[in-house]
């Protein structure tokens, strides 16, 4: 029983020291926090590692905003997207060009509309951030948006 016992141990102590290990893993592949007019961001996602590192990370940002451009068949990241966040009174509280699919903010909490641009064609989403309850905007582009014909 002692033998069992010291086995589930080892067997405890190298599964916390894997997903020690891999959140280590995780926070290295996020790209650096930024910030602009007092709001800290995260912009990026290019690659598996870093794309999973800022979906494991978005729950801790008040504001996550995720970009795609979508045919019939399936959906592709998009970066190069101008993101403008204004407050309830219309004024710009952040503006930043993605480096990726992802834009995190550190925004207060209170009502917002994220107007986002791609090749000319901005997409509207109305926010509400909740301290302690991150919100989620999701844009998705027609195929084809931006690019020449």
């Amino acid at each position: 029983m002692k033998n069992l016992t010291s086995k589930l141990s080892l067997f405890s102590v190298a599964g916390t020291l894997m997903m020690v290990a891999s959140l280590a893993h995780a926070d290295t592949s996020l790209p650096p926090i930024q910030r602009i007019d007092g709001i800290d961001y995260v912009t990026g996602g290019i690659g598996k590692e870093e794309s999973s590192a800022i979906e494991h990370a978005s729950r801790n940002w008040p504001l996550t905003m995720e970009f795609a451009m979508k045919d019939k068949q399936h959906a592709d990241f998009v970066s190069g997207v101008r993101v403008q966040v204004h407050d309830a009174g219309q004024h710009v509280k952040f503006k930043v060009m993605s480096d990726g699919p992802f834009v995190l903010a550190k925004l207060q909490p209170g009502q917002y509309v994220v107007d986002a641009s791609l090749g000319g064609k901005t997409l509207h989403e109305k926010v509400m951030v909740a301290a302690g309850h991150p919100a989620k905007a999701l844009f998705v582009w027609p195929a084809g948006t931006g690019q020449s014909s």
